[in-house]
């Protein structure tokens, strides 16, 4: 039996309103507002039983942490900021990926990353301010938001931990 406790519903509140894939860091981070003092442990545990569960699904990003983001949607391919590090879903498939595997290949699935800014930290770029390096990008920052003051702060490193 599953217990819903006020820190599981605050870390799968924080997935549904960010509305992409998302670190566990980043899930604490957004978490953390409604739970202060939630601890970086019990947000492990908690997305490792929702991707037992099937309500999140792992996101893996070559030479990155997985990220993880509600299950259900329908296919889609992912965009990493280099500078805040967030990972956004990009809608549509280009399709036709098959045509690029050498001959006598089966493609059975694939899976593009792009990288580069995202919307907030291209603004700032733009407006001559740095990017802050693990900002936890809100929606609100992405819609145009996103200052000093609207800026969640990341908490600090907890010590290296396996991945999920």
């Amino acid at each position: 039996m599953v217990r819903n406790t006020r820190q599981r519903e605050a870390i799968k509140a924080a997935f549904e309103r960010a509305d992409r894939p998302l670190s566990p860091g980043e899930a604490q981070t957004l978490a953390g507002e409604a739970v202060p003092g939630l601890g970086i442990s019990t947000v492990y545990r908690t997305i490792a039983a929702l991707v037992e569960e099937g309500w999140l699904h792992t996101v893996c990003l070559p030479g990155e942490p997985d990220r993880y983001e509600t299950a259900g949607r329908q296919h889609h391919h992912h965009f990493h900021c280099t500078l805040c590090g967030g990972v956004f879903d990009v809608n549509g498939c280009p399709g036709g990926l098959a045509a690029l595997a050498p001959p006598g290949f089966r493609v059975l699935d694939h899976e593009v990353i792009l990288k580069g800014w995202c919307a907030a930290c291209a603004r700032s770029k733009k407006a001559g301010a740095e990017p802050e390096a693990g900002h936890v990008h809100t929606p609100e920052c992405l819609d145009g938001g996103c200052g000093p003051a609207e800026r969640p702060r990341r908490r600090a490193k907890s010590p290296a931990r396996s991945r999920l």
